[in-house]
């Protein structure tokens, strides 16, 4: 039976044999912080996800770990934390917006670029699957809460939350195209924008 020490090692030579027993090792644990940390069943699912690969990609690193375990877990609570703080950007550029004049007017380059996102972004959200999708568009489009949703829809107010972290992070990858437009697009994720 290999140590974990001996595990990291050849897990950092490239051994996907010994990481996949690191990651075995370590993923209900992971998972079960992060869900405490977020309430959320996708975004544990995501952080999880997202440390491991990030490990294997720069698996060479695992050689200069001490206490694997620490090193995972404060990797999880960064990752959790970083999700916070996004959507706590994306709350400010809300409340900057409306704190806008109303008869702000964009340049016809701005205009050009808004009326690219918000095509784009309604294209991203037609391909949601659908109940992911009427979730969506009833919390930004209607500004109806999730607790409302969760009766309108017989889910649970669990559910709704995790469809629309999931709708988010969905539209944010497809947005990624157009690092141009991200800006824009957090502005349109969070208003009622569809004409219909």
């Amino acid at each position: 039976m290999q140590s974990e020490k001996e595990l990291l090692q050849l897990a950092a030579g490239g051994n996907e044999l010994a990481f996949t027993r690191l990651f075995h090792g370590y993923k209900y644990k992971l998972y079960g912080f992060v869900f405490r940390l977020t309430g959320s069943h996708a975004s544990a699912e995501d952080v999880v996800q997202d440390i491991f690969e990030k490990l294997w990609k720069d698996r060479e690193l695992l050689l200069q770990v001490e206490r694997f375990s620490s090193y995972v877990f404060r990797m999880a609570q960064n990752q959790a934390l970083n999700g916070f703080k996004r959507m706590a950007r994306e709350v400010v550029i809300l409340k900057q917006l409306a704190e806008a004049p109303a008869n702000a007017t964009f340049t016809p380059q701005g205009h050009l670029a808004l009326k690219e996102t918000q095509e784009r972004l309604h294209n991203a959200i037609q391909q949601l699957p659908p109940q992911q999708k009427m979730v969506f568009l009833l919390s930004r489009e209607e500004g109806i809460k999730h607790e409302e949703i969760a009766k309108r829809l017989h889910i649970t107010t669990g559910t709704v939350k995790n469809h629309m972290i999931q709708a988010l992070r969905t539209l944010r990858k497809h947005m990624h195209q157009y690092p141009n437009s991200l800006d824009t697009m957090y502005l349109l994720l969070l208003l009622p924008f569809f004409s219909n």
